[in-house]
């Protein structure tokens, strides 16, 4: 199956994110949160929500609380049922359907402790394959 099939065959009506900017709205709020040199970011999913991601630029792992998800990356659709975690490699961009109000927490390095969200998503995503190529290459 592919995204389009399971975007029409759900019925979603309201799809949020661009890939060009992290996605703040009520249908799917982030709570920011951090431990020492972790950056921890939770997503509130409601039903029937879909979430475009950014392209994740290093190695990290994100848990699914509750709730149940269907993502498309790397050319592949795969079905999460809570509770469950996976370790996501750079590159990784998700667009994520919601089946049921889901809880979807993404952990990501933050060495020098910053509270800045804005600094912490320039380090963790990039918003094009050719930003990605040029972080890469650092």
């Amino acid at each position: 199956m592919n995204i389009e099939e399971l975007i029409e065959n759900n019925k979603v009506l309201e799809s949020y994110g661009n890939g060009e900017s992290i996605v703040e709205t009520p249908h799917a709020p982030l709570i920011h949160d951090f431990a020492d040199q972790l950056y921890i970011r939770r997503m509130d999913m409601v039903a029937g929500s879909v979430v475009v991601g950014a392209i994740h630029n290093h190695k990290h792992v994100w848990f699914l609380l509750t709730g149940k998800l269907s993502i498309y990356s790397n050319n592949k659709l795969e079905d999460y049922v809570a509770p469950c975690y996976v370790v996501s490699e750079p590159g990784t961009k998700r667009l994520i359907y919601a089946h049921e109000q889901s809880i979807f927490v993404n952990v990501h390095k933050n060495p020098s402790n910053t509270k800045n969200i804005e600094e912490l998503e320039k380090e963790i995503v990039s918003f094009t394959e050719e930003e990605f190529k040029n972080y890469k290459n650092k």
